[in-house]
């Protein structure tokens, strides 16, 4: 594992640090579809994300998504960051979109080094930073794009994080994570089709129009 913690976040953090890391941190593996984080759940360890994607959301009292960012290798969760410190519950859902590996640091340990090593302050406040750019594009792509713009926007990001132009989606998925409904999905994307942007598979939906 020490190898591992060194080829993700070496040219981040110092030896020490790095060291504590591979000596406490617990490596937990999850499927594609495993539930990370749910809504008002007390966290008593935050993520490193070695491998894999994973996918926040807020949760309204319906049940009803929204998505507000990915997570991918080498990165952690903000509101995570904001639990663990304030000993409050989680306000986001959090799931795999793949097979994933974390390193979980308990909390006392992500307390101890925000004043016992820079690296770690830097990482953290980095990560908040991250975290609230990606949800004020999240918040700016719901107040001044159109929906058809929104699910292009989405397509395209999700055919970056799995690196493949070919995504295996369902049109129930992406009106959860667009909170809006499987119709207006379905109609949009043969708009897109018919526009040659994507193409419509079985169970799968292919970008044309990556750009």
């Amino acid at each position: 594992m020490q190898e591992e913690i060194k080829r993700n976040y070496g040219h981040i953090f110092e030896e020490e640090l790095l060291q504590e890391i591979n000596d406490i941190g617990v490596i937990k593996q999850v499927n594609s579809g495993d539930e990370l984080i749910r809504t008002g759940q007390y966290l008593s360890a935050m993520p490193l994300l070695i491998d894999g994607v994973i996918k926040v959301m807020r949760e309204d009292e319906d049940g009803f998504e929204l998505m507000l960012y990915y997570l991918e290798k080498g990165e952690t969760c903000a509101m995570t960051l904001s639990c663990c410190t304030g000993s409050a519950v989680s306000e986001i859902r959090a799931i795999a979109e793949t097979e994933s590996r974390l390193l979980m640091i308990p909390i006392e340990k992500m307390e101890e080094w925000l004043g016992k090593y820079k690296s770690w302050r830097n990482f953290i406040f980095d990560s908040y930073h991250q975290r609230l750019m990606e949800m004020v594009s999240t918040i700016d792509t719901i107040a001044f794009k159109k929906m058809d713009e929104r699910l292009l926007e989405y397509l395209r990001n999700k055919s970056k994080h799995y690196n493949d132009s070919e995504i295996k989606v369902t049109h129930q998925d992406i009106a959860f994570d667009l909170h809006t409904s499987r119709v207006v999905i379905s109609r949009l994307l043969k708009r897109l089709e018919k526009t040659n942007r994507i193409k419509l598979n079985r169970n799968s939906i292919k970008l044309i129009d990556i750009d």
